[in-house]
């Protein structure tokens, strides 16, 4: 599904990040990226996610070269294909938890009927994720947990192919963590969802299929 093929990319500041980095990813794969800090976890997750660009180097997607997509190609690839959770849930205090999760598809334009079958596959997920009766309301009322489980909702909106998960549970207690951790399995699962998370925790990693370190620019296994 996807291809990274030799990617390197530099910053003024820290110099060189990712270096001729190549990985290659199935329909369904769960990989835990980890390495210290710096280390450029939060840049490849980027470049994946055609937030930024590599200096060099080619990625391709169901065997399209993506790489060199224009702004609009890439917004249109990341709508479609593409699911971002953060360490923190970035929910719009103003909104309730409902009209948050329903932001990607106001987005996408889609037709009434596709908006009501996308916004039941919400409300179902929000079953499957335990926090159904937290629907009406806002993010300051509820807990860090269940806001970070808000966000896994919202970045499923779309049922992207690609689920890039950059420290999810790092803002959150042991217990949350562990529960989110077993929602993102559940995901990656039941819907097969390529899941690729960046993460320190080591209890996070092992519930993946394989873990991956990235030092000195390259990721090993």
């Amino acid at each position: 599904m996807l291809g990274i093929k030799n990617i390197s990319k530099s910053f003024t500041q820290r110099g060189l990040v990712l270096d001729s980095l190549c990985l290659d990813l199935s329909k369904g794969d769960s990989i835990a990226i980890m390495g210290p800090s710096g280390s450029g976890k939060t840049t490849l997750m980027n470049i994946i996610g055609l937030l930024d660009k590599p200096d060099k180097g080619e990625i391709f997607f169901r065997g399209e070269s993506i790489a060199n997509f224009t702004d609009d190609e890439s917004a249109l690839y990341r709508r479609r294909n593409i699911g971002f959770v953060f360490q923190e849930h970035l929910l719009l205090p103003h909104l309730t938890v409902t009209e948050n999760i329903i932001l990607p598809l106001l987005a996408a334009k889609y037709s009434r009927e596709e908006f009501t079958n996308k916004e039941q596959h919400l409300n179902d997920l929000l079953v499957k994720t335990g926090i159904s009766e937290l629907a009406a309301k806002h993010p300051f009322q509820i807990s860090g947990g269940e806001a970070q489980r808000v966000a896994l909702v919202r970045a499923l909106a779309n049922n992207p192919s690609i689920l890039l998960a950059d420290e999810p549970t790092g803002s959150l207690d042991a217990k949350n963590a562990d529960v989110l951790g077993e929602i993102l399995v559940q995901m990656n699962k039941e819907f097969g969802i390529t899941l690729i998370l960046a993460t320190h925790s080591n209890d996070l990693a092992k519930k993946m299929s394989r873990i991956l370190r990235l030092e000195d620019g390259k990721l090993a296994g």
